[in-house]
């Protein structure tokens, strides 16, 4: 053999006991799945040995063979052939799920503690020239992530830090100068830019014009922490701090797309924030390890779980739990670009 049999176009999930070996099946054609049943004898393929490291650690063993992080899924078979699956908004049963009534506040909820936040609809808070919102908190039901809506009209922000936390902007809307504990550094309107824990910053926009941005600092906080002076504390070991919007290096899942923004290539290894497009459709229902804010740039659709659905459209954020089923329809026909952040997690393209 010099290809191994899909057995599954998805994942298996298992959850192990600390210290037993698992022998994964490399080559697909065993019936104990996602474990060795001896079948490879003769094919050329080895089973793949793993000791779970901890009682209760959660996995995600390949299901498709053609992973290249043997013996976990990579996101491998959202390319292979049936593998990304879409889902019939106008089936008999997605048509009897209710979309959710219309809010006062500017929260939808979902099931499962996932919800649609609408910052046309926050209430803000304002320190200095700095006007800002909290979109996911773990007063929202969050774990292990928090997001600030903030804008800045002229002159620099206030100075403000998060502790020990990974801290990642993304800048809506805006030019300016991004000062991280004493280092100055440029980034521009679709940059990520990453904020080292313990690490102060400061925003000053160009000349009059707003800066737009998002914040999200893991794991969660309640507030910024508010500083009188910066620190000169730059993380001078981890020097790249803003990734721009680079076509040539979209990742394809079938037929949507993403680009990794801030992630371990620039030392972030616990939080990642990508950018993607989504096409006009709808996704097959599918759950996540990591928990996730989804922010959506532009276009318009609808947030599904499990027995309701709340419309979508440019400025709204989602919240997603861990595991929690869900799918993303975009309705439009140039169809939803969005910026993600998962945590803990590297590879949005994993699901199961």
């Amino acid at each position: 053999m010099s290809e191994p049999v899909i057995a599954n176009r998805k994942p298996y999930y298992q959850e192990l006991k600390q210290g037993r070996r698992y022998y994964w099946c490399s080559c697909g054609h065993s019936t104990r799945q996602p474990f060795c049943d001896g079948s490879h004898k003769g094919t050329g393929f080895e089973p793949v040995e793993y000791v779970a490291r901890e009682a209760g650690e959660e996995v995600l063993f390949c299901g498709c063979k053609h992973t290249k992080d043997r013996p976990f899924c990579d996101g491998t078979h959202n390319n292979l052939p049936g593998g990304y699956a879409e889902d019939d908004p106008n089936s008999p049963e997605n048509r009897a799920i209710p979309v959710v009534p219309t809010q006062e506040g500017p929260t939808a909820m979902l099931d499962g503690g996932c919800y649609v936040f609408s910052l046309d609809k926050a209430e803000y808070k304002t320190k200095g020239n700095f006007r800002y919102c909290r979109v996911i908190s773990e007063a929202q039901g969050a774990r292990y992530q928090s997001l600030f809506y903030g804008e800045i009209d002229a002159g620099a922000s206030p100075i403000m830090g998060f502790g020990d936390r990974h801290v990642i902007l993304f800048l809506a809307q805006g030019t300016g100068t991004v000062t991280i504990s004493g280092r100055e550094i440029s980034a521009g309107t679709g940059d990520g830019v990453y904020v080292r824990p313990g690490e102060a910053f400061q925003v000053t926009p160009s000349g009059d014009a707003p800066v737009r941005l998002f914040i999200s600092a893991c794991p969660a906080a309640g507030e910024p922490e508010w500083r009188e002076t910066m620190p000169d504390k730059f993380d001078a070991a981890i020097p790249r701090r803003v990734v721009g919007i680079d076509p040539a290096r979209r990742q394809a899942m079938a037929a949507r797309y993403f680009q990794m923004l801030v992630d371990k290539s620039i030392g972030s290894d616990v939080v990642t924030q990508f950018i993607g497009h989504i096409p006009k459709s709808k996704a097959e229902p599918h759950r996540h390890l990591y928990e996730e804010a989804l922010i959506i740039l532009s276009g318009e659709g609808m947030m599904w779980t499990e027995t309701r659905k709340a419309p979508v459209k440019g400025g709204d954020v989602i919240f997603l739990p861990r595991k929690q089923l869900h799918s993303l329809e975009a309705t439009a026909e140039a169809g939803m670009d969005v910026v993600g952040v998962i945590y803990p997690g590297d590879n949005p393209s994993i699901n199961y």
